[in-house]
Parts: structure tokens; sequence; C-alpha cells
């Protein structure tokens, strides 16, 4: 009998989580982004390759939860910090910025929001975790540690003027390991290397080559997007605006195959002239335009009129955030407006490259890469306040951070290390009624 009922009881609490993940979904996907039940499948499908994946493709879920779990650490509401809002091993990169410098930085802002610091590194912590079991990497414990503990130094040294997080950035001189590796190659690649492998000259004129990735858009898609072109150059800020002809449509494709988390959002590749004058020709550049919603965080994080008052674009939104957290931003970030959708443009890096598990060979070689995340996260919290943007924080969030951790540092990290043990395994129930439930309402 007692058999009976502790397997009752279990199936009880399955039955429940499953309800909760089903409402969830179909609230984010189904309601809000309007995916199809095709679109869905394929977006699902995806997330069951592991834990990981399924955790990546379902902040919703992430923040459905952990914004109801009390915190010690937490700062007041009214000092929220601007967050990446979807902080984890895999949003990091390397890329150019403007000043043509090669680094290494955050480089996913569509969940950019307002909110509590602790949010981006309990995503970031639960991530390494998660992250450590699919690709072996020993004492995920200790490795969370790693990423905190640089994360707190940072943030101290930022406070006490030793650094300024305005003008701080990682490159090739002043990291180690597999991320100095990856940027000491990216600074011998061609940049036409992008436009070589993605490109084919028709009639003297260069175009994108088509394929599963890139299908040729529509007219009508193309006549809207170029109606709108006009809008996007406008958008741009005034010092980094060049002459028309640079910002000149060549060729639209749209892109698929990007991002878990971004299936059902459209998605365009743009092929513009670069020249930046008659006389002078550069190589053409490739544009990325996507669309974007409102951002997760922002359905369970403290409501700010403030913050929608002055971001109700979304693709503005997005791109104040980037803005706001990289030093030398794209000069070509800029936001349109089709059809009541937002769009947010940029700059598709041929400099883009991240870390792969393969370039990792133990974890001395990992702690170096967590290491310089721990510092880039406690960079973009610091930057993005009045630093930059003066209208919505009149504070400075590394001080605001610092000041609620005080000399509690130990059981502030014991803390986030034990919710990100206890929700990796979280998630790893949920990835298995995940698949089953994915399996008999997607067959």
């Amino acid at each position: 009998m007692v058999g009976n009922w502790m397997e009752e009881v279990q199936k009880t609490r399955r039955a429940l989580r499953s309800n909760v993940l089903e409402t969830v979904l179909n609230e984010f996907d189904a309601r809000i982004t309007g995916l199809n039940h095709e679109k869905r499948k394929h977006k699902y499908r995806q997330m069951t390759e592991n834990p990981f994946r399924f955790f990546r493709g379902s902040a919703y879920l992430f923040y459905y939860d952990v914004t109801k779990i009390p915190f010690s650490f937490h700062t007041p509401d009214d000092k929220p910090t601007w967050i990446q809002g979807d902080m984890h091993v895999e949003n990091f990169g390397a890329f150019q910025n403007s000043e043509g410098d090669i680094v290494y930085d955050a480089n996913d802002f569509d969940e950019g929001y307002m909110g509590s610091y602790v949010y981006d590194l309990l995503r970031m912590t639960v991530s390494i975790a998660l992250y450590c079991e699919q690709y072996g990497f020993a004492n995920a414990e200790e490795r969370m540690h790693v990423f905190l503990e640089s994360y707190y130094k940072q943030l101290k040294k930022f406070v006490k003027g030793k650094e300024d997080p305005v003008t701080f950035f990682y490159t090739a001189k002043n990291t180690k390991g597999p991320i100095r590796e990856v940027l000491k190659k990216l600074e011998k690649r061609d940049s036409a290397r992008l436009l070589e492998r993605w490109t084919v000259k028709e009639d003297a004129t260069r175009v994108f080559e088509l394929s599963e990735d890139f299908v040729q858009v529509t007219q009508k898609e193309r006549e809207k997007i170029e109606a709108v072109w006009p809008d996007y150059v406008d958008s741009l800020d005034a010092e980094d605006r060049k002459k028309s002809e640079f910002y000149e449509i060549k060729h639209i494709v749209r892109k698929h195959g990007s991002g878990t988390a971004s299936i059902g959002l459209e998605r365009y590749y743009i092929l513009v002239e670069g020249k930046q004058d008659c006389d002078q020709q550069m190589d053409d550049i490739i544009l990325e335009m996507k669309e974007v919603r409102a951002p997760v965080p922002a359905y369970f994080a403290p409501y700010s009129e403030e913050f929608w008052a002055r971001y109700s674009h979304q693709g503005e939104r997005v791109v104040t955030t980037q803005k706001a957290m990289h030093h030398h931003d794209d000069p070509l970030l800029g936001y349109v407006t089709i059809d009541n959708r937002h769009f947010y443009v940029r700059e598709r890096s041929p400099y883009k490259k991240r870390v792969k598990p393969e370039d990792i060979e133990n974890v001395k070689e990992f702690d170096q890469v967590l290491d310089v995340f721990g510092g880039i996260a406690a960079k973009i919290h610091a930057r993005a306040d009045t630093d930059v943007e003066h209208e919505l924080l009149s504070y400075h969030s590394e001080e605001e951070i610092v000041n609620v951790i005080g000399d509690d540092y130990d059981v502030f990290a014991a803390q986030l290390v034990f919710l990100s043990n206890a929700y990796k395994d979280q998630v790893k129930q949920d990835y298995v009624l995940f698949c089953g439930w994915l399996n008999y309402k997607f067959t």
C-alpha cells in the first residue's frame, strides 16, 4: 500500500509539472509568438537534442520559476540593473568593433531589460552546470565559483575606480587560453571571407547564393523592406550616418536555421553597397534584420512604466541595450517597423566566432573561459547605467550590487550555486516531461 501511495504522489507531481510546462509553452510560443503547429514542432524537435538545448529554448520557463524563488542578495526593486536577459555559455562570442578591435563580449541582446542582476547570474550558472554535464567537464560547482568570483572581483575594480567599465573590453592582449586562441586566429582572417562564402557574382553584381539557409524573398517582402529602409537609416546615430549610397540595397534573402529561441521570428540578410563616397569602393556589407518581441524577463520582473514609455519599440530597446553594453558599438545598429512588427538591424560581422566545446581541452582551459565571461558579465552590468543612459538609471549598478553583497560574498556565491544545482536538476526532469509531452502532442 505504501508503494502505491508513493507512486501516486510521483504521478501527481509529474502531472502538475506537465500542466505547467504545457501552459507556459502554449502561452509564449502559441499565443504570444504565434507559432503554428509545424513551427512549434520544428522548434521543439531542436530542443529535444539535450537538456542544455532545452534550457536555451525555454527562457520563459526559467523566469516563470526563478522569479518565485526568494534570494537574499537582490538589489531593491527601485534599483534594477540593465540585464542581458538570456545569459548562458553560448551567448558570448568574438566580433570586430567599430574601431577595428577583435573583441570577445556578450553577443545577444534580444531579452535586454531592467531587472535584478541575479537573474543573469543564475541563468549563467545553471547553463554552466548543464554545459559541464553535456560536455564532460568535472566539478560543475567549482566552475560556477570561477565565474562568480571573476564577476565579483571585476565589479569591485569598477567600484574602486581601478578600471572603467566604459572603456573595458577583452582582446587577445588581456585574455588567455581558448578565447585568446580564437581572437588570435580571427586577427588573421580576411574580412572578405564571409562575402566569399555566402555570395556570388551575377552579371557583375554580388548577390547571396541561395540555399536551404538563404531563401529568396518575395517581391512583396522586398518592397516592404525597401519602403522602410529610409527609416532604418534615420534611426542610426547621426555621427555614424554615411551617404545614402552606402545603404543601397543590392539583394535580400530570408534567413533560415538560426537560433532555437528565435524560430518563428522573421530574419532577413540584406546585402548593401557599402560605398563611403562616390569615388571610393568598399566591400559589400551584410546586414542582419531580425524581428523582435517584448523581452521574456518583462513578463516576470517588476513592471517599469518609465521603461516602456521610453522603449515601446522593441527594436530600439535591443539596439539601445547593445549600445549600452558594448564599447565602440556597431555603427550600423538601427531599427524599423514593418506591418506593426518590430525589427532591429546590425552588421553580420565577418569575425563572428565563439569558443566551442572542442576548443576546450580540460577544466583549466574552461576556467580561463569562465573567468573572461565573469568579467564580461560585470562589465555589461556596470556599463549600462549612468555612464551611458541617463534617462532611466540615476545610480551606478556596480555600486548597488557590491553594496547588497557586502562582506557576504561566500554566502552569496553558495546560495547561487545551491540554487543552480537545484534548478539544473529541475531542467533535467522537465526535459524528460517535455520529450514525452512533445511525442504525445506533436506527433
